[in-house]
Parts: C-alpha cells; structure tokens; sequence
C-alpha cells in the first residue's frame, strides 16, 4: 500500500491560487535532462504564458541573468547539478528538488544504498533547495514498500514514477503561486551518502566475507558513475566484471 504524505491535487491544496497578471512571477527553470521536458507542458497548462526554461547543465545555469532569476523559480527533477549559492540568493520565488528517494536517504546513489540496507520501504521527497545538497525543509514525502528480488534499475524506477506524479499534482502550484510552498517538518536522515561513499564501498577488502561480496557485486557492480567494486592485490587492480545476462538483467530492470 502507498503511504502519501501531503500531496494531493494542487486544487486541494491551500497553497494554490489564480495567478495574477500583475505579478513579477513569469518563469520556471527546470533543472533537468532533456527526457524531462515534457514536464514543462504540465506547468504551461496552468500558464500558457509561463515562460519555461529547461536547463541541464550548472554552466547553463550560472549564465542566467540576475534579472531573469529575480523573476524565476527553479526546479530541480532528478539532477545532480549543484546550484551555487549565488543563484540561489538571486531567485525572486525560490527553489525546490525533487529527489529520487525518501528523506532517509539524502545524497547520491539512494536506490543502491537502500537495496544494500536491505530496507523494506523506499520513497521519493520534494524539498526546499539550499547550499547544502538535500537539507532543505521537505515539503512532499510519497513512501512504498520495496518489492522482494528488486534490482536498482526498477527502484530508481518506482522513484521516478512517483516523482512524476507529485509533480503533474503540484504543478498549479508551482506555476501559479508566488508563495513559498508549505513544509512538514518531515527530518531528513544523519546520513548522507555521497559519490566517495559510494567510491568506498566499491572497495573490497581481502578478507571479506563471501556473502558481503556477493551483496555488493549485486548491488554496486553494474558500474554505475563509473565504479565497480575493486580488490587491489600486490599492486593489480582486480575489478568485478558482471556476467553478460547480469548487465541484461540490469538494463531491463
């Protein structure tokens, strides 16, 4: 069963209201790869006008002039891009991301970490953006159970499905309201994993237990961000090589 925290239609929610003609609120940058741009058109349907800016890249981004940011709102959906502080202080109507994971797992790689934690719940969070990656006050929390045998590929998908979701449902507000959207007071997790995390998990110790390497060739070694795990033995770099119906199996999801 789903666990919904918040989101609901956008017309339900208390935050939502009619935009003003009058109002300095005319754009959205959308943070984001070029698969996501179908996102924009569930933000213009609420504003045909709405002057929607899909941008992939930080060099992109620090290029936006301060006039265009005063003005702006930025969205950030499924992104690793860092956004400077600079940017963010220049913003008229704020910031929020939507991150492909639920608050317990702030940072890199969630999916993989969740899968090597063995968790049995999984999720997706909207948050507020700050200088800090995924410490921003949360603002949407949708929560499921992981299915039994699932790999990384379908986790990251379930995510991305959710977050789709709470999207197409917040997108009046988003486009519409000037306001800086209401908060739980949801936590995020003490832990924060990070691309050196995941670098140092990929390590593996000599003298580590069979069990605990099978756990992470099945979790990390599909060569994800360009790791893999690793033994390094007199000088040689051994890295695990998944097995051809594994990288099949992968893709698949």
């Amino acid at each position: 069963m789903v666990n919904r925290i918040l989101t609901r239609s956008a017309t339900d929610c208390p935050g939502a209201q009619s935009f003003d003609g009058d109002s300095m609120f005319d754009t959205i940058i959308l943070l984001a790869g070029p698969v996501e741009n179908t996102l924009a058109s569930a933000l213009r349907r609420h504003r045909p006008d709405l002057n929607v800016m899909l941008v992939p890249s930080q060099g992109e981004l620090i290029r936006i002039a301060p006039s265009v940011l005063a003005r702006a709102r930025l969205i950030g959906f499924v992104t690793a891009v860092i956004v400077p502080r600079n940017v963010l202080e220049s913003l008229g109507y704020g910031a929020y991301n939507f991150h492909p994971g639920p608050p317990r797992y702030p940072g890199w790689a969630p999916s993989h970490f969740a899968l090597y934690d063995q968790a049995t719940e999984f999720g997706a969070t909207v948050h507020e953006m700050v200088e800090h990656v995924d410490a921003g006050p949360i603002v949407d929390v949708s929560s499921f159970p992981i299915p039994a045998d699932t790999s990384v590929s379908a986790l990251e998908g379930m995510a991305y499905a959710r977050l789709a979701l709470m999207f197409w449902n917040m997108s009046l507000t988003l486009a519409t309201n000037e306001s800086p959207l209401p908060t739980t007071g949801i936590q995020w997790g003490t832990k924060k994993n990070t691309r050196r995390t995941y670098q140092a998990i990929c390590e593996i110790p000599i003298d580590i237990p069979k069990n605990e390497l099978d756990r992470r060739i099945k979790i990390f070694g599909a060569h994800h961000f360009g790791f893999a795990p690793t033994i390094n033995l007199h000088g040689v770099e051994f890295r695990a090589v998944p097995a051809r119906h594994d990288l099949a199996a992968a893709a698949s999801g």
